[in-house]
């Protein structure tokens, strides 16, 4: 898979450099491509932890919001960039010892992905995100409701390199039904030692994007 998002950013940046002076030529096209177009973005997050270690290591999903601003920077027909900035509600739910147990970590995460024009109305993208972690937050349950409620320290390491793939429907000229597979490319250990078993977020994603 990190091979896969390599790929994506070495087409990036070889495509741009080959046709920088050609993507704005104008050119007659009902669905306005070489338009830089910008909008908002928001949607659900459907998130959860994984371990590529320890195959006991395992949590339930946590569902968050996911919003944001983005810009669209065609290159040359049919590939254009996908520039977005997101604020991302991440996290997971999992049973221990002493009950219910779930995680909020929220995000600001920066896609740049490369993005492919199939058919008129039907896009896949791929490409890295830079991911930074700005807060978490713990709460147990007894099964019924909150008994404990903490801010979380985080002690590990707060950036993180994620891995997206995705697909977009334009529902119209102006919105797009948006759908995406994110994982983390490396282990992140929470405490800053082994303590807590490694692990990487998962999240999917699904939501509408309103270009202007």
């Amino acid at each position: 898979m990190k091979k896969l998002f390599l790929l994506a950013i070495v087409l990036t940046t070889a495509v741009a450099a080959n046709a920088q002076r050609r993507w704005y030529r104008p050119q007659q096209r009902s669905d306005d491509f070489n338009n830089v177009r910008v909008g908002l973005t928001g949607g659900v997050n459907i998130a959860n932890t994984i371990s590529s270690h320890n195959s006991d290591f395992s949590t339930r999903t946590k569902a968050g919001f996911v919003g944001g601003i983005f810009v669209d920077i065609p290159i040359a027909y049919p590939l254009s960039i996908d520039a977005e900035a997101l604020y991302s509600q991440k996290g997971y739910r999992a049973t221990t010892l002493d009950g219910e147990f779930a995680q909020r970590a929220n995000f600001i995460d920066v896609p740049l992905l490369l993005k492919l024009k199939v058919t008129p109305g039907f896009n896949i993208l791929a490409g890295p995100q830079f991911s930074f972690l700005t807060s978490t937050r713990n709460t147990y349950y007894d099964g019924f409701e909150t008994i404990y409620e903490e801010k979380y320290k985080y002690n590990g390491d707060k950036n993180f390199v994620t891995g997206v793939v995705g697909v977009g429907i334009d529902l119209n000229r102006n919105v797009e039904l948006r759908g995406r597979y994110a994982i983390d490319l490396h282990e992140n250990n929470p405490d800053g030692s082994g303590g807590v078993p490694d692990y990487r977020n998962q999240v999917w994603q699904i939501g509408l994007g309103f270009k202007f």
